[in-house]
C-alpha cells in the first residue's frame, strides 16, 4: 500500500470519528454502568474487555516482530508504549475489575474489535512498512515533539492508572452499589480515567508526529468525551448530593 492510499483511508477514518462523536451525544454505549438488555446477546464483562482489546495488542506485537522496518530504527519505542498500554487494558485491567451482574452486549464487543483491528492495523502498518527508518532516528529522539509527547503520554498513562485504581477500590468485595468517587482528579472531574487516556494518546500523536497517530488521538477524543458526559449525567441523576462544581472530563472547562 502506498502512503497516498493510506492517507485517503485515514481521511475517511477521521471523518467517521467525527460522525461517531456527534452520534454518541445521543446514543449511550450500553456497557458498564449504562448496560442495557435491549442490545441483544451479552457476555461476562471481564471476558468482554479481554476479547475487544486483544486485537490491538496482537496486531501491534505482530508488526513489531515481523514488520520490515520495526527494528531498523527507534520506531520500536512507539510500538513498546502501545503494547505496554494494551497489555494493561487487555490482561491486567480485566483481572483487576470486580465481577458484576451487568454484562457487556456482544454487539459492543464486536464493534470495539473492528475498531481496534482498523486502528492498530493503520498505525502498525504505517510504522512498520511506510515510515522510513530515518523518520525515527537519533534526531527524532532529541526533537522537542518527542520529548514533549513522551512526557504527555506518561502523564496521561499515570492519570489513567491512578484513576482506575481508585474506581476499582470504591466497592469492597461483595458490594454492588455505586459510590461517589473522591480524591485525586475526581475532585474536579467525573472521569479522570477517560481524561488520562485522552491525554495519553494526544501525547503519542505528538511523539509519533504522523497522521495515523493523529487519527487515533481524534478517535479517542471522539469516543471518550461523550462517554465522560454520560458518566457525569449518570452521577448527577443517581446522587442528589453529587458535587456541583465537578466537570465531566476537562477540569474547570467541560
Amino acid at each position: 500500500m502506498k502512503t497516498e492510499t493510506l492517507e485517503y483511508i485515514l481521511f475517511i477514518w477521521i471523518t467517521l470519528a467525527l460522525i461517531v462523536h456527534i452520534t454518541m451525544f445521543y446514543v449511550t454505549a450500553p456497557f458498564g454502568r449504562h448496560t442495557s438488555d435491549k442490545w441483544g446477546l451479552t457476555l461476562n464483562n471481564k471476558v468482554g474487555w479481554f476479547i475487544m482489546e486483544l486485537p490491538s495488542l496482537l496486531m501491534m506485537s505482530y508488526f513489531l516482530v515481523f514488520g520490515t522496518y520495526s527494528m531498523d530504527s527507534y520506531v520500536w519505542i512507539l510500538f513498546a508504549l502501545w503494547i505496554f498500554h494494551y497489555t494493561n487494558r487487555t490482561i491486567i485491567y480485566p483481572l483487576r475489575i470486580k465481577p458484576t451482574d451487568k454484562k457487556m452486549p456482544v454487539s459492543i464487543a464486536l464493534s470495539a474489535i473492528i475498531f481496534n483491528i482498523v486502528n492498530a492495523g493503520i498505525n502498525g502498518y504505517f510504522l512498520a512498512e511506510l515510515a522510513a527508518p530515518n523518520n525515527y532516528n537519533l534526531e527524532w529522539l532529541s526533537s522537542p515533539h518527542f520529548t514533549i509527547g513522551l512526557l504527555i503520554f506518561i502523564a496521561g498513562m499515570l492519570i489513567n492508572l491512578k484513576s482506575d485504581t481508585l474506581l476499582i477500590g470504591l466497592r469492597k468485595k461483595g458490594e454492588k452499589n455505586y459510590q461517589i468517587p473522591k480524591g485525586f482528579l475526581f475532585d474536579y472531574i467525573s472521569s479522570p480515567n477517560l481524561f488520562g487516556e485522552i491525554i495519553e494518546w494526544t501525547g503519542f500523536a505528538i511523539m509519533a508526529w504522523n497522521l495515523p497517530a493523529l487519527s487515533f488521538a481524534i478517535w479517542t477524543f471522539a469516543n471518550l468525551v461523550p462517554r465522560a458526559l454520560n458518566h457525569h449525567n449518570w452521577y448527577k441523576e443517581k446522587f442528589p448530593d453529587y458535587p456541583k462544581n465537578r466537570k465531566a472530563v476537562f477540569p474547570f472547562l467541560f
